[in-house]
C-alpha cells in the first residue's frame, strides 16, 4: 500500500506530466496553467473556506503571534487602525484619524463614535487603555510583546502574570506559533506555548494605567513614546493592540469559547473539531462593504491534506503549510499558486565589542563580501530572497549592502589587513541546523575567496548555544527576526534594541520537531535564540584605535538608514511564504507581513474555468 503522503506526491507528478502534454497533437501553450483543481464552476454562496494551518489554540489577542491565530483576530476584532494589504499602509478602523506632536513622540486618535461591540455596547477610548495596560501587565510571556516596549511607562509597570505571582515555575516548552513555512526560522519563542498552556488562568485585575496610554475622552486616545516614531499608526495595526471586551474577561477562563464579545467585522459562529466557523457582523460598522456572509476556518494536520482538499474543492484558499521542496517545483507552473516574501530577516550580528569588528570598515567588507544572490539560489535552492539591506518592503529598491568583492578588498587595506594580514580568524556562531551549517561554510568560503579570511565556524544547539552568546566568546552570530509590522521604527527596535524581543527567530508555522525539518532546505532552524547586548564601545589602546569610526555609536538605532550606514549586522536574507488561491476568490492579498484582510473578500459566483486550446 503507497503511503498517503507519496501517493499525493504521484498525483501531483502525473497532474504536472498531464498538464504539459500537446492536446489533439497541438504545440504546448506557453501561457501559465491553472490549478483549479477538480473544481469546475464557483460556489453559489458567499462563504469562503480558509485552510490556514492547524486547529487556533486561542482568540485572544494579546496571544495571537502568528496564523492561524493572527488570521481569526484580525477577523473578529477591530484595532484603532488596519492594514492596507495590498501597500502595508495604516487606513482608518476604529480611528477616524489621528495627528502627531512634539516629534512624532505623542499621538492622538480620535475614534469613531459608531463602533460597537458586539453585545451593542459602545467602543470607546477606554477599552484601549485597558487592553493595553493588560498586555503590559501580562508582560514577556506573551508573544510580540516588545512592540510595546517604546510606549512610556511599559518597562516600570513592574506588573507580573498570574502564573508567576502565584509561583507556577512549569511553564516552559517550546513555541508552537507557526511563521510561513519557509521562513527558516526557529522557535525560539518560548512564551507562546506557555499562553496557550493554561487557559483557566485569571488575569490581573487592572488598576489605574501606569502606562504612556490615555482616555482624553470617550472618544480620543492620546499615546506617548519613548522614541519619535513616525510610522505608529502602521504599528497598531498589529492583532496585539486591539482591544478585548472588559479588558479581557471573556480570557479568563475558556479562551475557545463561541460567545465572547467582539467588535470586529466577523463574529465567532461556532467552535468544534472541524474549525472555526465565522459570520458577518451585523452590527460592524461598515458591514456593507463586507460581502462575504461566512468564513470557515478548515484546520489541516499537513500539507498533503490541505493540498489534498484544495484539488477536491473542499478549500477556497490554502496557506501556512510547509509545502516540500518537490510540491513547490509541482506547484510553480500554476497561476493559482502564490510566492511572497515574508518580513523575517535572516542575519549575522557583530560582537562590535571586540577587535577589529568595532571597526565599521571591516564589518562593511565583510558584509560585501558575500553573494547573497547564490546564497539564496544554491544554499538555499530558490526559497528565499537575498536581503541587500534590512526590511522587505521596498523590494525594488536600490541594494544597499550588494556584493562587491573589490571594495571589500579596499576596506580591509584602509583598516589594516592588506591580504587579511594578522587579522584574526574569525569565530562564527551558528545553530546546530543543516541549513544553517552549509549557509555558514558557504560564508566563510565567500570570505576566504575574497578576502583571504579564516572562518571558525561554531555549530552549537540549545543553552550551549545561549551560554556562548552571554559570554560574548565569539566574533560574529547568526540570527533571525520576524518583523511583524510595517514600522520601521518597530522592526529597528525588534533588531537592534538591548532588550529580549519575542520575535527572535520567528514562530515554527510547521510545528515540526527539529529532527523532521532536515527534509527540507527552508524549514524550521535550531531554537532559543537570546538578544545579545549590542552595545558599542572604543577599543583600548593607543590614540590611532581610539578615532576608529565605529559606525555604532548611537545608543539606539530607529531607521533602517541608520542600520546601513552603521552596520551592525549583515542581512542575508528574506524567507517566502506560498498560497494557492482559486480563481473565483477575488479581493484575497497574500503580503509580505502574512496579513490578509477578509473585509475585501468575496466569491464571483459566476465564474467559469476557460476552456484550453483543442477543448470542445
Amino acid at each position: 500500500m503507497v503511503p498517503a503522503k507519496s501517493s499525493s506526491f504521484i498525483l501531483l507528478l502525473l497532474l504536472a506530466a498531464l498538464s504539459f502534454l500537446p492536446a489533439c497533437g497541438e504545440i504546448p501553450q506557453e501561457e501559465p496553467e491553472v490549478f483549479y483543481s477538480e473544481t469546475n464552476e464557483a460556489p453559489k454562496t458567499q462563504t469562503f473556506r480558509w485552510s490556514n494551518g492547524k486547529m487556533p489554540k486561542s482568540f485572544d489577542p494579546a496571544k495571537a503571534s502568528a496564523p492561524p491565530e493572527t488570521d481569526i483576530v484580525r477577523a473578529i476584532y477591530e484595532g484603532l487602525t488596519d492594514t492596507d494589504p495590498k501597500t502595508l499602509k495604516a487606513v482608518p478602523a476604529v480611528a477616524k484619524y489621528w495627528k502627531s506632536a512634539d516629534e512624532n513622540r505623542v499621538w492622538v486618535f480620535t475614534l469613531r463614535e459608531d463602533a460597537v461591540w458586539s453585545n451593542g455596547e459602545k467602543v470607546t477610548a477606554k477599552d484601549f487603555v485597558r487592553s493595553w495596560q493588560r498586555v503590559a501587565e501580562l508582560g514577556e510571556e506573551i508573544p510580540h510583546h516588545a512592540l510595546l516596549h517604546n510606549i512610556t511607562g511599559v518597562h516600570s509597570t513592574k506588573a507580573k502574570s498570574i502564573d508567576k505571582a502565584a509561583g507556577n515555575k512549569d511553564r516552559e516548552g517550546k513555541d508552537k506559533g507557526r511563521m510561513p513555512v519557509n521562513s527558516s526560522f526557529s522557535s525560539a519563542n518560548t512564551q507562546q506555548e506557555s499562553v496557550f498552556k493554561k487557559p483557566q488562568q485569571q488575569i490581573a485585575k487592572i488598576k489605574t494605567p501606569t502606562i504612556g496610554v490615555e482616555a482624553v475622552s470617550d472618544y480620543e486616545l492620546k499615546v506617548s513614546l519613548n522614541e519619535p516614531d513616525e510610522e505608529f499608526p502602521k504599528l497598531v495595526a498589529h492583532p496585539l493592540f486591539k482591544p478585548v471586551y472588559a479588558g479581557g474577561r471573556d480570557f479568563e477562563d475558556d479562551e475557545m469559547n463561541a460567545s465572547i464579545i467582539t467588535n470586529g467585522a466577523f463574529r465567532i459562529a461556532s467552535v468544534g473539531r472541524d474549525g472555526v466557523t465565522l459570520d458577518r457582523e451585523e452590527r460592524y460598522f461598515d458591514k456593507n462593504k463586507v460581502k462575504l456572509k461566512r468564513v470557515k476556518f478548515v484546520p489541516s494536520e499537513s500539507a498533503d491534506k490541505a493540498l489534498a482538499a484544495y484539488k477536491a474543492g473542499e478549500v477556497d484558499v490554502v496557506t501556512n503549510a510547509n509545502f516540500e521542496p518537490l510540491a513547490l517545483k509541482l506547484l510553480t507552473p500554476f497561476v493559482d499558486f502564490k510566492r511572497t516574501t515574508h518580513s523575517a530577516l535572516n542575519f549575522y550580528q557583530f560582537n562590535v565589542t571586540r577587535e577589529p569588528f568595532n571597526d565599521k570598515r571591516v564589518r562593511e567588507a565583510l558584509a560585501i563580501a558575500i553573494d547573497r544572490n547564490k546564497l539564496t539560489e544554491g544554499e538555499m535552492e530558490g526559497a528565499a530572497k537575498p536581503a541587500f539591506d534590512y526590511l522587505p518592503f521596498d523590494v525594488g529598491r536600490e541594494k544597499k549592502l550588494g556584493s562587491d568583492s573589490g571594495k571589500a578588498k579596499e576596506l580591509f587595506e584602509k583598516s589594516g589587513f592588506p591580504n587579511a594580514e594578522g587579522f584574526p580568524k574569525i569565530k562564527l556562531l551558528v545553530n546546530r541546523n543543516n541549513v544553517q551549517e552549509k549557509i555558514a561554510k558557504s560564508v566563510a568560503k565567500m570570505w576566504k575567496e575574497a578576502l583571504n579570511v579564516d572562518t571558525e565556524i561554531l555549530i552549537k544547539g540549545g543553552k550551549e548555544f545561549d551560554e556562548i552568546r552571554s559570554s560574548g566568546e565569539y566574533d560574529i552570530v547568526r540570527r533571525g527576526v520576524v518583523l511583524p509590522t510595517a514600522d520601521e521604527t518597530a522592526n529597528m527596535l525588534v533588531i537592534f534594541s538591548d532588550d529580549k524581543p519575542e520575535t527572535v527567530a520567528g514562530a515554527d508555522k510547521t510545528q515540526k520537531a527539529e529532527s523532521e525539518t532536515e527534509k527540507s532546505p527552508v524549514a524550521q532552524e535550531s531554537a532559543n535564540e537570546k538578544k545579545s547586548a549590542e552595545t558599542s564601545s572604543n577599543p583600548s589602546g593607543d590614540e590611532e584605535e581610539l578615532i576608529i569610526d565605529t559606525g555604532v555609536e548611537k545608543e539606539t538605532i530607529l531607521t533602517e538608514a541608520e542600520a546601513i550606514d552603521s552596520i551592525p549586522a549583515i542581512p542575508l536574507y528574506f524567507p517566502t511564504s506560498y498560497s494557492l488561491v482559486k480563481p473565483y476568490v477575488l479581493g484575497f492579498e497574500m503580503n509580505t507581513l502574512d496579513a490578509p484582510s477578509l473585509k475585501n473578500v468575496y466569491i464571483d459566483s459566476l465564474w467559469q474555468p476557460k476552456k484550453k486550446p483543442g477543448q470542445s
